[in-house]
């Protein structure tokens, strides 16, 4: 891909009458809702089915595809959320019937059992007090990050759909592809990064209970194809022990940040991050807690690009933790 960012607007309304198909009630149902979105999907515009085609065969130097120009819910938006997860019969929401039918283009829609219930939608909203590595942070830099990359079953792709952005406009989300970053280190530092695993904390949700079981997992910053590797960062969660990782991991955060690009996502955007081949971040704003702050919806697929199905899963699924060793 060439362009990462792609206009919607042109086919609102075909957009729009895909979403009228879908049940309107999807928690009620949620495997029969994306079902349905998958046979809704290809039924999209061609050229927004063209282009999908083409980001999930190769997401190209820049990692990510921002979707903008989509239908919005306009007048009818409710407050935005101070809890989680979402009321079983809370009505669809036009972002997220979006993030459904496109989802569905791409792979299968993905719960991770420990996260929210294992819920499929996820609000993100600023919250108060919020734990430092939770996406609920607002006046703190949410730091560059390979979701779960600590994860056996991470996912192939993060999208987030935005029904409102924050008052000022402020937040951006940073996007760090490896691709871009890999031509700033030198040989050295690939060599000494490629393949190694390093020891890794996870997250609150996995931690089975325990304020801080240590570094249970073990990541690989880069792995895969030596030419084009994979990408497994965490800036708060990678421990590395030798001082020579140390130093590896350190100068590979210093390429992200270099070739990382802002995106102030805006309503009727959604943003699909490659999770094998970035990391993101978030930068801060101020909510004012007044039911408009900040309202985005997150959504992991997995694919069967790097073996993460076996065959036999449904879109709906939530995933047991198995951390990577």
């Amino acid at each position: 891909m060439t362009d990462p960012v792609f206009d919607c607007a042109p086919y609102r309304a075909r957009l729009l009458a895909l979403a009228a198909e879908l049940p309107q009630i999807p928690r009620a149902d949620l495997y029969a809702f994306l079902d349905r979105a998958g046979e809704l999907s290809e039924h999209l515009p061609e050229q927004l089915g063209s282009v999908l085609d083409q980001f999930k065969a190769s997401s190209g130097d820049h990692g990510y595809l921002l979707l903008s120009g989509l239908p919005l819910d306009e007048d009818r938006l409710p407050a935005t959320p101070t809890s989680t997860p979402a009321p079983n019969d809370r009505q669809l929401l036009s972002m997220e019937a979006m993030l459904a039918v496109i989802g569905r283009r791409l792979g299968l829609h993905t719960g991770y059992a420990e996260l929210r219930a294992g819920s499929i939608y996820h609000d993100v909203y600023p919250s108060p007090n919020p734990n430092y590595l939770s996406s609920e942070t607002s006046e703190t830099l949410l730091d560059f990050h390979t979701e779960m990359a600590y994860h056996l079953l991470q996912p192939d792709y993060v999208m987030l759909a935005c029904s409102r952005a924050d008052h000022e406009r402020r937040a951006e989300t940073l996007i760090g592809s490896v691709r871009r970053a890999l031509p700033l280190l030198d040989a050295s530092t690939r060599a000494r990064l490629f393949d190694r695993g390093m020891p890794c904390s996870v997250d609150l949700a996995f931690r089975g209970g325990l304020r801080d079981p240590g570094a249970i997992a073990r990541v690989k910053p880069l792995y895969g194809d030596e030419s084009d590797p994979f990408l497994g960062y965490d800036r708060e969660l990678l421990a590395p022990e030798a001082p020579r990782d140390k130093e590896a991991v350190r100068a590979l955060g210093r390429a992200l940040d270099a070739a990382a690009v802002g995106i102030g996502l805006t309503p009727g955007d959604i943003l699909i991050l490659d999770n094998f081949r970035t990391a993101h971040a978030r930068t801060p704003f101020s909510p004012r807690w007044d039911g408009k702050d900040r309202w985005l919806h997150r959504v992991y697929l997995r694919t069967d690009r790097y073996g993460q199905l076996s065959g036999t899963e449904r879109a709906g699924d939530a995933v047991p933790f198995v951390p990577r060793r």
